[in-house]
């Protein structure tokens, strides 16, 4: 069911950002507004699939999970699930994208790749990857966080999160591997939402113009499509 914009919780949205600048320092949210309604980043995600949709087609690999191969998907035949964890039950390639072992070359129509590149140091590799295991003609859509907490932090251990991306990072990136022509990037987000992102917000609780608006300087979220030649 699509989540709808409440007015009366977007007017009521800056008084927990407030208590940030009071110096209080702690999210509304430990769980980047999971709990309160729709992650901003989230809702960002589900935007740029959205506006892609026909790209997931044919024979798609996605991280982790299905969920968004079968919730945007048209025509798809097959969908793969690629986790570096062997304890996750929907996966079918257990691999690693840095390197790719195991991985089917020239195989996928699209590949699903979002928020996941921040947690491969060879980010280069694995960019690389993505492009050799899609067929001539093949999408890849991957999104990356620009503006974002630190994913997990536990005790003793030293977390995966490696990255967070700027536009030029992306460009460069997608370029690198697909070409000028071949290669397409959008960000989503301005600095309202992205200080109501770090503070734990939801969607719901910005009203959908302040959601909507972009600024490149404050990216929450970094997204492109590229297209292998």
């Amino acid at each position: 069911m699509p989540r709808l914009f409440d007015p009366s919780r977007a007017r009521s949205a800056l008084g927990p950002l407030q208590l940030l600048r009071l110096g209080r320092g702690q999210p509304v949210s430990p769980s980047w507004g999971w709990d309160r309604g729709l992650p901003i980043d989230r809702h960002y995600i589900e935007s740029f699939l959205a506006a892609n949709r026909g790209d997931i087609r044919g024979r798609v690999l996605e991280v982790k999970g299905p969920e968004y191969a079968h919730r945007f998907g048209e025509n798809v035949e097959r969908v793969d699930v690629l986790d570096i964890d062997i304890t996750n039950t929907s996966a079918t390639i257990v691999a690693d994208l840095a390197n790719g072992d195991g991985i089917p070359q020239e195989t996928f129509d699209c590949f699903i790749l979002t928020q996941t590149l921040q947690y491969v140091y060879d980010v280069r590799a694995a960019v690389s990857q993505a492009a050799a295991l899609l067929v001539p003609g093949g999408v890849l859509l991957a999104t990356v966080p620009g503006i974002s907490r630190v994913s997990s932090v536990r005790p003793g251990v030293s977390p995966d999160d490696f990255w967070r991306f700027t536009p030029a990072a992306c460009r460069e990136l997608a370029t690198r591997e697909f070409g000028d022509s071949h290669a397409h990037l959008v960000t989503y987000g301005n600095a309202l939402s992205a200080a109501a992102f770090i503070a734990g917000l939801a969607t719901e609780e910005l009203t959908p113009s302040r959601v909507a608006a972009h600024d490149e300087r404050f990216p929450v979220l970094i997204a492109f499509r590229a297209v292998k030649p």
